[in-house]
């Protein structure tokens, strides 16, 4: 069971929190978890970050599903945690309910958009806890905050009764402190794998070179552990367009995507927004139709040949995110510099829907940097395994 709630961190959404207790039995009992808000629980306002929404949308007449099914499965709801507004940001920034505290380093943004949940996680508030991923919202703020996360193959866990930004690259992770912890959530939500096994591990040379220098070497330790679990890394090259060239198109692709998915509310509902969050819908809305297009051409064409790098069962390692999470304060045009640097590694799972699982594995200037691993779709279940494997393997079970 988690440690007493105080909340010192920031991490729920103001107000009363409402919990809900798990089933007497099952195979999460005694662990509590939060949820992003933007999953829907019966009887409580999803305000999806944004005061404007949630006055728009009233109190939700039903539970989300995949929320039911862990609490079906024993594990105590406690509350819901702060997104960045509409999830469309990487900071974990949000003007209206307050930016969470990174407990890891305090003096850092804490990631986003799911930035309630790592903070919650990260601070010992909940044993486990469900974000939502579609460029990089889980994997990145669990890196920046120091836990586990998992980006799932895109369409393994139903998100009914949940808010989407890009329906085509939504995903429903989740993260904990431990690599057991986050398997045994997998094992209640995820769908069965393939009764195959995982290997060779590929190094990917675009992501390293990518890599602030201080962040590869931090994570060169378990690098060298995981080869100890699957052989010698090959290296191989997945973006030889540059890493650049996916930030674009995936940008481009999942912006059109996002004002399709929002626009209408936005135009009608008329909301306030934060800094950062107004500039992206703004740019969704005007994003040239061309450019939308080619990203979505050079998406299909980077999916297939991914699927066919990783068919045989390989796996990628690389860092989850180029450097530390970034220092408060610093500048829109710096937090920018930051995301499109960041968003050229997470778009080679969110382009291709992979599965992807970051482990902390290092420090850099005392701030948490992670290591990401990746497979073919349909393989959570193994990568999950294999993330337990390696944090045994460097003392973090």
């Amino acid at each position: 069971m988690a440690a007493a709630l105080d909340d010192s961190v920031g991490a729920f959404i103001p107000g009363p929190r409402t919990p809900v207790a798990g089933a007497p039995a099952g195979p999460l009992r005694g662990l509590t978890f939060a949820v992003k808000d933007l999953y829907d629980v019966a009887g409580q306002v999803t305000t999806y970050g944004n005061p404007d929404w949630g006055r728009s949308h009233g109190v939700a007449p039903a539970t989300a599903p995949v929320v039911t099914s862990l609490l079906q499965a024993g594990a105590d709801l406690v509350g819901k945690t702060k997104t960045v507004e509409l999830a469309y940001g990487l900071t974990g920034e949000n003007v209206w309910h307050g930016t969470p505290i990174n407990p890891a380093a305090p003096d850092r943004f804490p990631g986003g958009s799911s930035c309630g949940s790592a903070a919650a996680v990260s601070a010992g508030l909940v044993d486990f806890a469900l974000g939502s991923d579609t460029g990089g919202s889980v994997r990145i703020p669990a890196s920046y905050c120091g836990v586990f996360g998992i980006r799932p193959t895109w369409g393994a866990v139903n998100l009914a009764g949940a808010c989407a930004l890009g329906p085509s690259y939504d995903t429903c992770g989740w993260f904990a402190r431990e690599a057991a912890v986050l398997a045994r959530v997998g094992d209640v939500v995820l769908p069965l794998d393939a009764d195959t096994g995982l290997g060779p591990l590929l190094k990917v040379e675009d992501a390293w070179i990518n890599a602030d220098p201080g962040t590869a070497r931090a994570l060169g330790g378990g690098l060298a552990a995981l080869e100890g679990l699957l052989g010698r890394a090959l290296t191989v090259e997945v973006a030889p367009e540059g890493l650049a060239t996916l930030y674009e198109h995936f940008r481009c692709a999942q912006s059109e995507e996002a004002w399709a998915t929002l626009g209408r509310w936005i135009e009608q509902a008329g909301p306030a927004f934060g800094p950062g969050v107004k500039e992206r819908f703004a740019a969704a809305k005007a994003m040239d139709p061309g450019k939308a297009a080619a990203g979505r051409a050079f998406r299909r064409v980077f999916t297939g040949r991914m699927r066919a790098l990783l068919g045989g069962g390989a796996v990628l390692a690389y860092p989850t995110s180029p450097a530390a999470a970034p220092k408060l304060g610093i500048s829109l045009e710096a937090q920018n510099a930051v995301r499109e640097a960041t968003m050229g590694v997470t778009a080679i799972a969110g382009l291709a829907g992979l599965p992807e699982v970051t482990l902390p594995l290092g420090k850099v200037d005392g701030a948490p940097v992670g290591l990401s691993l990746v497979a073919a779709p349909g393989r959570d279940r193994q990568l999950l395994a294999l993330a337990v494997q390696l944090a045994r393997a460097v003392g973090l079970a």
